[in-house]
């Protein structure tokens, strides 16, 4: 996962792809060629990115902002499975058709590649195949958490779980999780109704859920979509064992947050 805060252009206009952490490591030669592919575009939030079905004919890195993936079910109703942020690839390398839709949860821009040209260097390159499988890897990691999440069936539980997936997984991206002055705040970066599809409920369950943990004196709203945790031991402890046994360890979440505070 990427720490940029979003991405630059260099003055001849090209993508300064060695900016995400793991394309960082790549040979010269390999980077150099990605840098001559890559595209930028920008897509307004709510704007569709790639359909179910469709054969995309480019591979997709995140920049800035962040995606949803959406899958629809034989009644019609959509759901959220999952989300992109700063630093995932997307798009079926080697593969068939998308199986999901997905689409910019915020204004988000996102760096392509030609397809075509994007295989033909990865089946080259030992260590660009190595960054998509670690891609992979984080994904189906990120796919358990979600499980685990939505298998509560308190919604609180459910809220809690999201939140300390934003602090761990997601943590590393600067304008989400932000620890300065012994305060930790938390920027939320989709609505309650993107947060009540993703954890199967209504937004007015997820609205009562965290005036719950407030009134617990786990958490401070200050917006709808930002807060100050107060206690993380006990919104860890509301998420559950199986969650923080599953993901980073509640301390290594501490020592990090004790390094941001200063």
């Amino acid at each position: 996962m990427s720490t940029n805060a979003g991405m630059n252009i260099s003055s001849q206009g090209k993508c300064e792809l060695m900016q995400f952490s793991q394309l960082s490591s790549l040979p010269a030669n390999v980077s150099d060629r990605l840098r001559t592919l890559c595209r930028l575009r920008t897509h307004k939030s709510n704007e569709r990115v790639m359909v179910v079905g469709e054969r995309s004919s480019s591979i997709g890195l995140v920049a800035d902002g962040m995606l949803r993936m959406e899958k629809t079910a034989l009644d019609g109703r959509h759901h959220i499975v999952g989300l992109l942020v700063e630093g995932d690839i997307f798009g079926r390398v080697f593969g068939g058709p998308a199986e999901y839709a997905i689409e910019a949860a915020t204004d988000a821009t996102v760096v392509y590649f030609p397809r075509a040209q994007f295989e033909s260097l990865l089946s080259e390159s030992h260590e660009l195949e190595r960054v998509v499988m670690l891609n992979l890897l984080n994904e189906l990691d990120r796919a358990r958490d979600w499980m685990l999440i939505v298998s509560s069936p308190k919604i609180r539980t459910r809220l809690a779980g999201f939140l300390m997936m934003l602090c761990t997984r997601f943590g590393n991206i600067d304008h989400i999780l932000v620890a300065s002055g012994g305060r930790l705040s938390l920027n939320i970066p989709i609505t309650r109704a993107d947060l009540a599809s993703l954890l199967g409920t209504r937004a007015e369950s997820i609205s009562r859920a965290f005036h719950t943990l407030a009134d617990a004196g786990t958490i401070s709203i200050k917006q709808p979509n930002l807060i100050d945790i107060l206690d993380i031991e006990r919104l860890g402890e509301e998420a559950g064992e199986d969650f923080l046994e599953s993901g980073p360890s509640l301390t290594a979440l501490l020592r990090a947050v004790r390094r941001k505070a200063g």
